[in-house]
């Protein structure tokens, strides 16, 4: 389990941490995600202020997170449900 120590720039501000070699490409994705949910955020409502910025775009995530956690949870319902429809096909034919 290597560790690499990096430096993530975040609303102009670098922030040191440890990840794992395989986390590496993912947490820089996120910090670049970040990067442009804040540019898009300060184009289209002109806000300048980083903490209200942050905010906003810490605010968007969980929501985003919300709705894929729901559709995660619909999905296995889903799943169980069609596996139990199978069983039953099954022990009707035996």
């Amino acid at each position: 389990m290597d560790e690499l120590s990096i430096k993530i720039k975040i609303a102009d501000r670098e922030y040191p941490m440890k990840v794992k070699t395989e986390d590496e490409q993912r947490v820089r994705n996120a910090g670049k995600s970040i990067n442009e949910r804040i540019r898009v955020y300060r184009e289209r409502f002109g806000i300048d202020d980083k903490q209200d910025l942050l905010a906003m775009v810490a605010f968007d995530c969980l929501v985003d997170k919300m709705e894929l956690e729901e559709k995660h949870v619909d999905t296995d319902e889903s799943v169980v449900q069609k596996v139990n429809q199978l069983n039953n096909l099954i022990n009707q034919a035996l």
